[in-house]
Formats: structure tokens, sequence, C-alpha cells
């Protein structure tokens, strides 16, 4: 049997789902702000206190109160959806550490499906990336510990470690027979959420890792850069395997690229979870071509900033099928150092889609592959011919590295070509007006 098929797709994002910090005082004031109809279920509660009591009397061995009532925590949030849980200082930490871009581990993001742990992403630059781990691949052991069962949290501590020390992941992979190990060195993981370089003169690539506070300044700082050393005719925004972050740095992305109009709405029942976000033409980019890249692996932010383009018409999308997370967590500090973390809100596109287990569907689809010289290379052209007649100008083609990118990632190559037609076809309708 297919392990991989067996498992159902419940997802759980963690460390960079979408999520909104509040203060500590946001959570007295919507507690001030609900229904005053609404009363304590004291039937309900008088049974839990008998409960908790019975259990500090007659448990074969004597239970710490704190346990007992953080279980109890846990218990309350585990009946939620799968992106509902409690923050021990460490988790709660490893989140605030998340969205600044730099921690300790593996470099890696993973969810839970029915007790496996599912790799939503492997982090550009990291050991997890480094060794080849998939978006997709399911984790069913660390090291000599099943993880099946295992509390999330548990599973991505074990996963952590002193830097320079090796773990074993043992992974399933859809399409590959048998389960198979992979060793990792941990390390201090540095995350640069923004990457830039020219594919070729004239056209721009961005690729965004993850959304963290200071992304979209990075970004617009990366399209100066290159507009300074070639003027820029295109530009291609990667936000493949990018598992989300925080949601106002998505909204700052979609606004760098949009004049005006809506980016994108949340819906819940608390009134602070009642949130638009709008364009301001004064963060706007070069109006240039736009393709954004998604696959299975883009979530959460990421599917905002391209349900807005791809709303406004502002980009092509090409790829596959993006995560489908459409939900906003709120980080709801208890004290301190603990927190909870609660869906409060599901996320809509400017047209009112709810993205939330559907996911955005590319304008093109291009599956991911790499495109091989066999076929090309045995094709017979003109000037393999013995005697073929000369040009009689200089070789057009020279230095043209098209044929190089498309053996290293075809759905880039694709985009590349999706711009420079767009550009053809612009100048074609400049010229015949």
């Amino acid at each position: 049997m297919n392990l991989l098929a067996s498992v159902k797709r419940t997802p759980l994002l963690l460390g960079l789902a979408v999520t909104l910090s509040l203060p500590g005082t946001a959570w007295s004031q919507e507690a001030e702000s609900a229904d005053p109809q609404t009363t304590l279920p004291l039937e309900e509660l008088r049974m839990f206190a008998e409960v908790y009591g019975r259990i500090k009397d007659a448990y074969v061995e004597p239970v710490d109160d704190k346990v007992l009532l953080e279980d109890a925590i846990r218990g309350m949030l585990s009946g939620l959806d799968p992106h509902s849980t409690y923050l021990e200082p460490e988790a709660f930490e490893s989140l605030q550490v998340h969205t600044s871009g730099e921690f300790g581990g593996l470099g890696i993001e993973v969810g839970q499906e029915d007790g496996f742990v599912r790799v939503i992403a492997p982090i550009d630059d990291t050991p997890a990336q480094r060794a080849g781990i998939k978006a997709g691949d399911l984790i069913i052991k660390l090291d000599d510990t099943p993880v099946q069962g295992m509390p999330l949290n548990e599973a991505v501590e074990l996963m952590r470690g002193e830097i320079g020390s090796e773990i074993v992941l043992t992974i399933v992979r859809d399409g590959v027979e048998k389960p198979f190990e992979v060793t990792l060195v941990r390390d201090s993981i540095k995350v640069a959420s923004v990457k830039n370089r020219l594919l070729e003169p004239g056209y721009g690539y961005l690729r965004l890792t993850q959304f963290q506070l200071n992304t979209a300044e990075d970004m617009r700082k990366a399209i100066s850069e290159m507009q300074q050393e070639q003027p820029l005719e295109g530009l291609v925004l990667d936000l493949r395997n990018n598992p989300g972050g925080v949601l106002q740095a998505a909204v700052d992305v979609a606004d760098t690229f949009l004049k005006d109009g809506l980016i994108v709405y949340t819906e819940g029942r608390l009134p602070s979870s009642q949130l638009e976000f709008s364009a301001q033409a004064a963060t706007q980019a070069p109006d240039l071509p736009l393709v954004v890249l998604i696959n299975g692996g883009s979530a959460s932010a990421s599917e905002i900033v391209a349900g807005a383009l791809q709303d406004h018409h502002r980009a092509v999308l090409m790829g596959t099928d993006s995560f489908g997370k459409g939900s906003v967590q709120t980080v709801l500090p208890l004290g301190s150092d603990r927190a909870v973390k609660l869906t409060t809100a599901r996320y809509y596109t400017p047209s009112g889609r709810s993205i939330q287990a559907q996911g955005i569907h590319p304008d093109v689809m291009v599956e991911e592959g790499r495109l091989t010289q066999v076929e090309h290379e045995n094709l017979v052209k003109e000037r393999d011919l013995v005697g073929h007649l000369e040009n009689g100008a200089e070789d057009s083609l020279a230095g043209n590295g098209d044929s190089h990118l498309a053996e290293r990632d075809i759905q880039l190559y694709q985009a590349l070509n999706l711009l420079k037609a767009l550009n053809i076809v612009s100048a074609n309708q400049l010229n015949q007006g």
C-alpha cells in the first residue's frame, strides 16, 4: 500500500503560518467585546472540576497541577482546526524567532497529517534543501524514533539540536518504492527572504523564500539594484516552496506591484478579525510585465500575493496549484512566555475567493521538471548539411543561455519565454496603433 496515499490531507503549518501578532491586552479587550448573552457553561465546568479532582485524588501516581491544566488547554485546542495550538515557552520563542529570520535547526517547514510529519517546503540554502528534501515528503522516523502519533511540537524539538550534530530522517516519497534515509547536519539557519539576479539582460528574477517583516523592503531594494544594473523589461516573482509568513509582509509585497485596490480581506467572529488591506500607490515598483511562479509548496502568505495579483490582472501565474491554506492565525500571549495560536479568520482574495483547502490555480499550468537535450541533439538542421550556404551575418545565437536554463528549471524557462512574448505582443500593438 502507498503510505503517502493513505494519509489524509489535513496540513498544519508551523512557524511561518500567516500570523497576526497582537499585544498582550488584545485578549482581554476581545473578551470585553464578546456577546453579552454568552454565559459560562457552569455544568460543564463542574464536570471538569470533578474530573480534575478525581485525577488528583485517585490516579496511581501524583500529578502536578500545572501539567494537568496545560494538558487540558492542549485538549481544548486539539478539537479545533489543525492550525490552532498551545505554544509553550520554547514554541512561543521559536515562533517569534522565525519571523525575524534567524533560528537553529534543519531549515524545514513541516506540518502534521494524521500523526505523520509532512514536509511543506525546505528553506533555501539550509541543510534540508541541500540534502534534497522535497515538499510533500513524509517523515516517518527521526533517528530511531517513529513519529507516528507524536505531537508535532515534539517532533520539531527532536529535529532541533546542537549545531554540527547529525540526525537521520527516514523519508517516504511519492514515486519511490521504499522508505529511504537522509542524514542531515544541524546548522544555524539564517534565512535571507529575498534573492535576485538578472536571468538575461532586461529580465529580472526575484525569489522570495518566506515572508518576514522586512521582505517587501528588501524586495524593492533588489528591484532597484537590478534596474541600475540593466533597465528591466520584465520580472519573474518566484513563490515556489514559499510556506508563508507574516500577513503584513504579504500585503506589502502585493502593494509593491499594485497601484490601488483591495489586496486581501479577512472575516471572523471578532471585530478585530474583520480587516481589509488595500494598495497604496506610493510604494509601487516599475510597471513591468510580471510572471509569478507557484507550486504545491506555495502556501498562506504566498497565496495572498498570488491571488491579489491574479485578481487584479497584474501578473500571469504559472506553475502548479498552490497549497490551499486560507486561514489567519492570531498569536494571543498568555503571560510573558506562553501563548495560544488561534485561527481567528479566513482570508479572501479581492474577488471574494476563499483559498482554504482549494489553493490558487495558475493561469498557465507548467509541471516541474527538466528539459532534456536528447531530442534536440538528434535533430538535423540546415547548418549540419555538408556544403550548406553561410548566413553572411554574425551569429546572433552566440551567448544565448536559454537552453541551460531549460535544463535546470523548465518552469522558470517558460516564465522567461512568456515575459518575452508579452513584450513582443505589446510592441506589435504599439506599432499597429
